[in-house]
């Protein structure tokens, strides 16, 4: 699409604790998103608008995902991060995703 090769070796370097408390964030509110929606046909927009704000507005902008993440250390773009900082980001989404677990037991559980 941009006329670059299919895949590269990134060289964007995106680690540190500012970096690491926002993918937290950034994993921890789309797992809120997805847990705690309502209506099924609302889950598309939510979450789009969600990977949008957190893109726009955190200084990781946010992978959420493992997967996600490996896949943009294939790209040398603008969006791509550097495979020694993989790791770091991985940890902080499954710190994210356990914290989004527990926060919505309390938040959505309707037994209370």
């Amino acid at each position: 699409m941009f006329g670059l090769p299919l895949i590269q070796v990134a060289t964007h370097a995106r680690t540190g604790m500012a970096q690491w408390l926002a993918e937290v964030v950034a994993t921890a509110g789309l797992l809120l998103v997805v847990l705690g929606h309502r209506r099924a046909e609302a889950a598309a927009w939510m979450v789009a608008g969600w990977i949008t704000a957190a893109y726009w507005f955190t200084s990781s902008t946010s992978f959420a995902n493992p997967a996600i993440t490996i896949a943009r250390s294939l790209t040398n773009s603008f969006s791509g991060i550097r495979m020694q900082d993989v790791l770091g980001f991985i940890i902080a989404q499954c710190t994210g995703a356990l914290l989004a677990t527990l926060l919505s037991k309390y938040l959505f559980d309707n037994k209370a």
